[in-house]
């Protein structure tokens, strides 16, 4: 999740890339606490940035952390060994090991995007800025590559 992250936020945001850098020191659960959703109460970001302006990298970040949970979530009921090994590659911990977005159907990559210009709005973002972001997201998110067959990499 981490590199398609970073990838849109340099093409979109480079200006937030610190932020980035400074959040993949974190798992996955304290960036999500950190960056919130608008109007809750956020924890700092904890790397000496100040009150640095970030308005990307939470769009894209929290976008597709919720994405990932919803997929966890929707094939969790009936999964059988190759969808366990995605759920793996997912939800990965570990020192160095990063949660990974697995390849999305079509119609989730359009739910991504709607999702991506629904939180840009919300946090004021102009709607012409919210189309490239929500573009750069589905153009990086066709690039990932879907799992094996055997569940490795």
């Amino acid at each position: 999740m981490y590199d398609v992250v970073h990838d849109v936020v340099a093409e979109a945001a480079g200006e937030e890339l610190p932020v980035v850098t400074g959040l993949a020191r974190l798992d996955e659960a304290a960036v999500v606490r950190r960056l919130g959703t608008p109007g809750e109460r956020r924890e700092p970001l904890g790397f000496g940035l100040g009150e640095v302006v970030v308005l990307v990298t939470p769009v894209v970040w929290l976008v597709l952390d919720q994405t990932a949970k919803q997929i966890a979530g929707s094939v969790a009921d009936g999964a059988s060994r190759q969808t366990k090994a995605l759920l793996r590659k997912v939800f990965r911990r570990g020192r160095g090991e990063r949660a990974v977005m697995p390849a999305l159907t079509r119609q989730q990559l359009a739910e991504v995007r709607q999702r991506i210009l629904e939180a840009a709005a919300q946090r004021g973002l102009p709607a012409d800025r919210a189309e490239t972001i929500a573009d750069a997201v589905v153009a990086r998110l066709v690039l990932v590559e879907p799992p094996s067959e055997d569940g490795a990499e």
